[in-house]
């Protein structure tokens, strides 16, 4: 544990089976529109061959790199988001708060075109994976990110991660909000979906479980209370509540 704060359990347990698939670090970006009036969030497909989660619709988002933690960020995340993703760290874990920040920017960035940052100039060596990023002229700013969920996938799948959601108002991002021009491939059918027909499209179930908890939260954008953890780290699944009050029994 990073922390000496202990996050309260509600037991809802399942058996099941250790994988030896390791768990990686990961980071998703929930950015809504209008999030007071008309709230939509950014989704896109997943390829037909791709080795995690087919043909799904999911929210920008993925692996950790280690360069995410040589970036300089020009805000960095509210200290209640921070304090909450220090809470129950695996110990394989080497991922900060910073770098889970700076990954969920990037990921912004590659599977969407969006920039979520500051103009600015780079302070020391830019790395590779952020090299297309400096060149628009703008720094990372996690200042507009809000850590509302957290969920490690379960034993049996082809890949596993411990995925930190993010969820961040649209009015922050420095770009046109339908140019996707700068994307990658990586997602297909990017659009602005409305919260409430985003579960006509095909969906994991773990972003159905995200959407309800954003749905909820809505229009409050400030830095949650406490944040919903679905652990499928060994044989037993669990769901806890990082910091704040206790859950509901």
């Amino acid at each position: 544990m990073a922390s000496t704060s202990q996050p309260s359990e509600q037991t809802t347990r399942a058996s099941g089976t250790v994988s030896d698939v390791a768990i990686r670090d990961a980071a998703t970006v929930i950015l809504v529109r209008d999030p007071a009036e008309n709230p939509r969030v950014l989704m896109g497909q997943r390829g037909s061959g791709a080795a995690f989660m087919p043909n799904k619709f999911v929210f920008p988002g993925g692996a950790v790199d280690q360069d995410d933690g040589r970036v300089a960020l020009a805000e960095h995340i509210p200290r209640p988001c921070a304090s909450h993703l220090e809470l129950a760290r695996r110990p394989a874990s080497t991922a900060t708060p910073t770098m889970l920040a700076a990954a969920a920017i990037r990921e912004l960035w590659e599977e969407a075109g969006l920039i979520l940052g500051k103009p600015g100039t780079w302070r020391g060596q830019v790395p590779p994976d952020w090299a297309s990023f400096a060149a628009t002229g703008h720094v990372p700013a996690a200042g507009a990110l809000r850590f509302v969920f957290r969920a490690i996938t379960p034993a049996g799948r082809p890949r596993r991660f411990d995925a930190r959601f993010f969820l961040a108002d649209a009015a922050a991002i420095a770009t046109e909000l339908d140019d996707f021009g700068a994307a990658t491939d990586e997602l297909a059918h990017l659009q602005w979906i409305r919260l409430d027909d985003a579960r006509g499209f095909d969906l994991p179930f773990i972003t159905e479980v995200v959407l309800a908890e954003v749905a909820a939260r809505l229009p409050d954008m400030s830095p949650p209370e406490n944040v919903p953890f679905f652990d499928n780290s060994d044989e037993d699944s669990l769901f806890a509540q990082l910091g704040g009050r206790s859950p509901l029994r």
